[in-house]
C-alpha cells in the first residue's frame, strides 16, 4: 500500500512539473508574440505549481516572469517594476549558466533602463522621493552601477529627506565611490555629439556610420560633492562637529584634492568663518590662477564679510580674466552704489548756511562721480543681460541723474517694452 501511495505521489509530482513546463513555454511564446496579458496569465498558472519544480525550471520561471513584468510595467508602473526586479534577482540564486546568463543580463538591462527613464521623469516633476526609490531599485538590479545610489541620494536631498540621503552618502564614502569614469564620444553626421557605451562602439560608429571627432575623456571625481552634501546635512542637523571632523579627515587623506578644498571652503562659508574661507579659496586659486569664477567667489565672501574694497579687487580681477563676466560687473556696480545712500542722507540733512551749501555741492559732485564710475559696469552688464528688468531700470535712473537724455529715453523705452 505504501509503495502504491509513493508511486502515486511521484506521478502527481511528475504531472505537476509537466504542467508547469507547459505553462512556462506558453508564457514565453506569448511574451515573444507581444501578448502580455496572456503571458501573465500563463506565468501565474505556473506560479501555483512552483513548489515541486527543480532549480532549472525555477530559473526559467523567474527569468520569464521578470521579462513579462518588465514589459508590462514599461516606464510607468513602479509596483510591476519591483515585481520584475524581485523575479530577476531570484534567478541569480540558482547559478544560471550559458544562454540564460545572456538573457538575464538583457532582461536586467531593459528593466534598469525603464527605472532610470522613469526616475528622470519624476525628477522633472520634482517627485524626488519616487525618483530616489526607482534609482535605488536600479542599483539593486545592477549593483555595479553605483552611480544610481549617488543620484538617488541627490534626489533625497532635493526632497528634504536628509536622514536617508545621509545613510546612502555614507555608504558611498565607505565604498570609496568617486564617480570617475571614462566617456566615449563622437560627432554624428549631423554634427551632434553622442555618447557611446564603450570604445568599441565608438570606433564602429566612426568606421561604419560616418561619425567624426572621436574622443575619450575622464570625468571628474564627485567625492568632493558627496563630502560637501554630507557636511551640509550635518550642519542642517546642528551636528557641526561631525561636519568639521569629516572634512578634516578627508583633507588629511587628500591634501591636494581641489574638489575637497572647495567643499571645505563651502563648509567654512556656511559656518560664517570667512577668514578660513578666504584662506582656502586663495589656496585653490594657486591651482587655477586664471579661473575667473574663483576670484568672483572670493569677492562674494569678502563682500559678505564687510570688506568692500577687497571684494571690489577680487571682482575686478575676475574681469581682467573674463572682461564680459556680467555677474562680476553687476556686483561691482551694486557695491559702488551701496555708498550712495550715505551721500544722499547727508545731502538731505544739510541746512541753508553757506557752509552747508558748499558741502551740498561737494556731495553732489561725489554722487555724480560715483554715477560716472559705475556707468561702464552697468552698461556692459546690460549688454550681457538685456532681459534683466532691475538692471535696465537702474541704468535708466543713472542716465537720468547724469543728464544723458537720449540714453535715458532709450532705456525707458526698453524698460516699457519689458513691462517694467
Amino acid at each position: 500500500m505504501k509503495n502504491r501511495i509513493l508511486i502515486a505521489g511521484m506521478m502527481l509530482a511528475s504531472l505537476a512539473v509537466m504542467a508547469q513546463k507547459k505553462e512556462i513555454k506558453k508564457a514565453d511564446k506569448a511574451l515573444k508574440n507581444g501578448n502580455i496579458v496572456e503571458a501573465k496569465n500563463y506565468i501565474n498558472q505556473a506560479d501555483a505549481l512552483l513548489a515541486s519544480a527543480d532549480d532549472n525550471l525555477k530559473t526559467q520561471f523567474y527569468l520569464i516572469k521578470g521579462e513579462i513584468f518588465t514589459k508590462d510595467a514599461g516606464e510607468t508602473n513602479f509596483d510591476k517594476m519591483k515585481v520584475a526586479a524581485d523575479a530577476l534577482m531570484k534567478v541569480e540564486q540558482f547559478s544560471p549558466k550559458g544562454d540564460v546568463v545572456t538573457r538575464l543580463d538583457q532582461a536586467k538591462n531593459a528593466l534598469r533602463i525603464n527605472l532610470v527613464n522613469s526616475a528622470i521623469k519624476d525628477q522633472e516633476t520634482k517627485t524626488y522621493a519616487m525618483a530616489a526609490n526607482k534609482l535605488l531599485e536600479g542599483y539593486r538590479v545592477s549593483p555595479v552601477d553605483t552611480s544610481y545610489m549617488y543620484y538617488a541620494a541627490g534626489n533625497l536631498v532635493n526632497g528634504k529627506d536628509f536622514d536617508n540621503a545621509l545613510a546612502h552618502y555614507k555608504e558611498l564614502l565607505k565604498m570609496g565611490y568617486t564617480g570617475i569614469k571614462t566617456e566615449y564620444l563622437s560627432n554624428n553626421p549631423e554634427g551632434v555629439q553622442v555618447t557611446h557605451p564603450n570604445k568599441e562602439d565608438m570606433d564602429q560608429a566612426v568606421l561604419l556610420l560616418g561619425h567624426t571627432a572621436p574622443v575619450e575623456r575622464t570625468t571628474e571625481s564627485v567625492r568632493g560633492d558627496i563630502l560637501q552634501k554630507v557636511t551640509l546635512i550635518y550642519i542642517s542637523k546642528g551636528e557641526t562637529d561631525k561636519a568639521q571632523a569629516l572634512m578634516k579627515e578627508a583633507r588629511e587623506a587628500n591634501p591636494n584634492d581641489v574638489a575637497l578644498m572647495r567643499s571645505e571652503a563651502d563648509l567654512a562659508y556656511k559656518m560664517g568663518d570667512m577668514e578660513k574661507y578666504d584662506s582656502i579659496m586663495n589656496e585653490i586659486i594657486k591651482t587655477d590662477p586664471n579661473n575667473h569664477e574663483l576670484y568672483y567667489n572670493l569677492g562674494v565672501g569678502a563682500a559678505q564679510n564687510g570688506q568692500k574694497e577687497k571684494a571690489l579687487g577680487y571682482y575686478k580681477k575676475a574681469l581682467e580674466i573674463k572682461p564680459d563676466y556680467a555677474v562680476a560687473q553687476i556686483n561691482i556696480a551694486a557695491l559702488m552704489l551701496s555708498g550712495e545712500g550715505a551721500i544722499v542722507e547727508e545731502m538731505n540733512n544739510l541746512g541753508m548756511s553757506a557752509a552747508d551749501e558748499r558741502r551740498y555741492d561737494e556731495l553732489k559732485n561725489q554722487r555724480t562721480k560715483l554715477y560716472e564710475d559705475v556707468l561702464p559696469y552697468l552698461e556692459s552688464a546690460v549688454r550681457a543681460k538685456d532681459d534683466n528688468v532691475e538692471l535696465v531700470r537702474t541704468l535708466m535712473n543713472i542716465y537720468s541723474q547724469l543728464g544723458k537724455d537720449s540714453e535715458y529715453k532709450a532705456m525707458k523705452a526698453k524698460l516699457e517694452s519689458m513691462g517694467g
